[in-house]
């Protein structure tokens, strides 16, 4: 369990008389009181017409009795109207109330993430008159194809029905939120997908809705340290992106990690010699890589041809080592926080980089910067001093609060084994407001005792395996596992050139399996359309937990087309020659031929067997 905190343990100390006479003789100064969350936009449309900055995007709406009242009469109709600023975290909250609907499965919806015009794709929460249903609540998605992408669902403890106000409330900090219906929570996703410019709205499908009493607040990031309590849990850190899945400091690993509900996904970056920030751990190219060198002595143009991923394992061959740069463009408006680690040393000139890539992609709130080289720290600080920092060590200082304080991080992470000799000073670097995330572990043993330290976080190899252990740790009777595809959406159509990324949410599971067509397959890996067969093919999941199993499948279809087609002739394995008489056959829809061609050509150094199987099945099923 967790102890006191050391003020509190004093006080205890202290004998009761002493105690009274000095709280008699010098009164305890007040202490602070925590700032009210934000509050940017309320409206109870008492005004008797659709608000100033109120943009009704689609189907009729209008202002009635003191409410908003949207109208959608179809079901294939999603009548909606934007509002409010851009926000990063905030809460939105919103009476509701189904005036009539088509049928119990229409619905009314908060959109989380919407274009100021309403064009996709949206993020929305999503409410049924019927939300008894297993999917009577959901958080999806609205594709820029008009698709819909649902990543979680869940019944609500009672039905909306119609006549009836409902409240409606839902926490939203980056790409994670949690949905509260009628003051209790009902679900929470990670897999939002959030916008540079996208704002709030209201959705209505096949029915009538009115609205009341909207209030959004903005609120804080998620402070690095955690509470206290009995179901208070460390931080999921993902070090080096999800690396005992993908290969580290890979974007492979960072995709998986985004995917895993991990808080944080920690990477490495040091520059190369023409100052372009890369991320990779060591100091030299030759562990993860095909390439040789020590990093600072090798230009990016070198470093953006090398290999980083098949050392790990053939499945992940052509892996690319990322930029720092590709990295924030994977992470944007995705990940809840970047933890970066600069290998120093680094000049300053290197460092006004690496902080201004963080500032141009938006995500200075969004990272904390952390270093064993304390000159590092010292010069970011003074380049940007918003960007939170941490500071990491091997073996523990003398005064590990006094070096933090000087330092002004608002994280103290050491190495587990360096913890372990001087627990205490994890108490005593939280009564300095100074959070605690001690590297690697991924001993579920280990995570025990770390939880009961009260540490803020913990730096792990295996993000989603500690996400499940946290979360079987707060439940009181742990339930079966769940498991969904949050992608690729069930029916989806592939074309040649299209890459399928599989991703999976769950939870309460130990562990995930995941297969394509029988064949096992990692999470978050990227495979090319171009070498699947056509047709249908089936991606399964089986998630494995405490209390059983658990298994989920998806459908995509490989389409042929004659753009595909040349897509495959005109590949590097295929020859010139070859290549002309496919082409030819092709420009004249000649299917025959280029299955003839195809089937020919098998051998030598004309086509590979199964290229050649692929072009020719694409072009007879044409």
């Amino acid at each position: 369990m967790r102890l006191p905190r050391p003020s509190l343990l004093l006080a205890a100390a202290l004998p009761v008389a002493a105690l009274s006479a000095a709280l008699v003789a010098a009164p305890a100064a007040a202490e602070p009181e925590p700032e009210e969350p934000a509050v940017v936009l309320t409206e109870d449309f008492s005004g008797g017409a659709i608000p100033d900055g109120w943009t009704a995007a689609e189907g009729e709406w209008s202002v009635s009795d003191g409410r908003l009242v949207g109208v959608s009469t179809s079901s294939n109709q999603q009548s909606r109207i934007t509002f409010g600023p851009h926000l990063r975290n905030y809460r939105v909250e919103v009476t509701a109330r189904f005036e009539q609907v088509i049928n119990a499965a229409r619905w009314t919806a908060v959109g989380l993430d919407i274009a100021p015009d309403g064009s996709t794709p949206w993020w929305i929460a999503t409410m049924r008159s019927g939300t008894t249903a297993s999917n009577g609540l959901e958080f999806g998605q609205r594709t820029t194809s008009d698709s819909w992408n649902v990543t979680n669902t869940a019944a609500a403890p009672h039905a909306a029905g119609t006549g009836r106000d409902v409240r409606i409330a839902v926490e939203v900090r980056g790409s994670r939120a949690r949905w509260i219906f009628d003051g209790q929570e009902v679900m929470r996703t990670s897999a939002l997908q959030r916008s540079d410019a996208g704002v709030l709205g209201l959705i209505v499908n096949g029915s009538t809705v009115s609205f009341d009493d909207v209030v959004v607040t903005e609120l804080e990031e998620e402070p690095v340290i955690r509470p206290v309590g009995p179901e208070s849990t460390p931080a999921v850190v993902a070090h080096r992106g999800y690396s005992s899945v993908a290969p580290e400091n890979t974007l492979a690993a960072v995709e998986s990690a985004l995917r895993s509900g991990a808080d944080y996904v920690e990477v490495d970056v040091a520059s190369s010699s023409d100052g372009v920030p890369i991320i990779l751990h060591d100091n030299t190219l030759d562990r993860t890589t095909d390439g040789t060198g020590a990093l600072p002595s090798v230009t990016s143009d070198y470093i953006d041809g090398l290999d980083a991923g098949s050392w790990f394992s053939s499945a992940f061959l052509g892996q690319p080592v990322p930029t720092l740069l590709d990295v924030l463009e994977l992470m944007k408006g995705r990940a809840p926080v970047l933890l970066l680690e600069v290998k120093g040393p680094e000049t300053y000139a290197e460092l006004e980089v690496v902080v201004g890539q963080l500032r141009e992609q938006g995500l200075i709130e969004q990272t904390i910067l952390q270093s064993f080289d304390v000159q590092v720290l010292r010069d970011v600080r003074a380049i940007e001093p918003e960007l939170r920092l941490g500071l990491l060590r091997s073996s523990l200082d003398a005064d590990p609060v006094a070096v933090a304080q000087d330092l002004g991080v608002i994280a103290y992470n050491p190495a587990w084994t360096a913890l372990q000799t001087r627990t205490d000073v994890v108490e005593d670097l939280h009564a300095a407001e100074i959070a605690v995330m001690p590297y690697t572990i991924d001993d579920p043993q280990q995570w025990a005792i770390l939880r009961d330290l009260g540490v803020d976080g913990v730096i792990t190899n295996k993000p989603g395996e500690l996400v499940g252990w946290n979360a079987r740790h707060v439940q009181t009777v742990p339930d079966e596992p769940t498991v969904a595809f949050a992608a690729p959406a069930d029916g989806a159509t592939l074309t040649r050139g299209d890459v399928l990324v599989p991703a999976v949410t769950s939870e309460r599971a130990e562990s995930i399996a995941l297969t394509l067509d029988g064949a096992e397959v990692a999470e978050g890996a990227a495979i090319a359309a171009d070498t699947l067969a056509a047709g249908e093919h089936t991606l399964e999941v089986t998630a494995t937990g405490v209390n059983g199993t658990a298994t989920a499948t998806t459908t995509v279809t490989v389409q042929p087309s004659a753009t595909g087609l040349v897509r495959l002739a005109t590949g590097p394995e295929v020859n010139r020659t070859l290549r002309d008489q496919l082409l030819r056959a092709i420009d004249r829809s000649d299917w025959t031929r280029v299955a003839s061609i195809a089937e020919n050509g098998v051998g030598g150094d004309q086509l590979p067997a199964e290229l050649a199987a692929l072009i020719a099945a694409d072009a007879r099923a044409l």
